[in-house]
């Protein structure tokens, strides 16, 4: 099911374990963040297509990390679109490290992913209307990062902060010690809406950012008690 946000950006859900993916329409190009699992991808394409393009249309495919819930479907953009993500979690989607292959991909073959582009902290992608930041967020895991939109207010956080304060659990690569650093990261932007890669999305940006933050900290000190 899809949802309007406002104008030109749409939440599209599958099912899960499968994220939330959010796409961009605009005059020059159409971006897809984050196409979530292989396996819903049939799914996927049902909601873009009523929304009113084919997948041929979608020009960029942005990754917030390295988790195959959120990547997976790549496979099916990797000849039409430019696909980029992190440089760290490029080198480990493209690599097939033991992140990727031990993070629900559901014996489906994690070889053969292409990232055409390595992002770096603060890069810009400029597309018509949308001017979107690149912000490295490393905690959940170690390639995570966040597309914020200044003028908009918007910030993407895949799997790095959802509604109501919640966090993720550290991955493999993930350590609470740069999950934090990240989150005041974060609240220190002035965002309006925060679009998670799962659950609801948030309009108590601040709010929540600041349970995040606590939330990980309690964490963090129950590991170093």
């Amino acid at each position: 099911m899809y949802e309007k946000i406002r104008d030109s950006l749409y939440e599209i859900k599958t099912e899960r374990p499968s994220c939330t993916s959010y796409l961009i329409l605009d005059e020059q190009k159409n971006i897809l963040i984050d196409p979530g699992l292989y396996q819903k991808f049939d799914m996927l394409k049902e909601n873009i297509e009523e929304i009113g393009i084919k997948i041929e249309d979608i020009d960029i495919v942005l990754n917030t990390h390295e988790h195959y819930d959120y990547f997976g479907a790549n496979k099916y953009f990797q000849n039409t679109a430019i696909i980029m993500a992190y440089k760290l979690a490029s080198t480990k989607i493209i690599n097939a490290d033991n992140e990727i292959i031990n993070c629900r991909c559901n014996n489906e073959n994690p070889d053969g992913f292409q990232i055409h582009v390595g992002l770096e902290n603060n890069n810009v992608i400029e597309v018509g209307n949308w001017t979107l930041k690149v912000l490295y967020t490393p905690g959940h895991t170690s390639g995570s990062v966040c597309y914020y939109e200044e003028e908009k207010r918007i910030l993407f956080t895949g799997d790095t902060v959802y509604a109501k304060g919640t966090i993720s659990d550290l991955s493999y690569s993930g350590n609470y010690g740069s999950y934090i650093k990240s989150l005041n990261t974060l609240n220190s932007l002035k965002v309006n809406t925060m679009l998670p890669g799962h659950g609801a999305i948030s309009t108590d940006v601040e709010e929540d950012l600041n349970k995040a933050i606590l939330n990980a900290t309690r964490r963090y000190e129950g590991m170093t008690q």
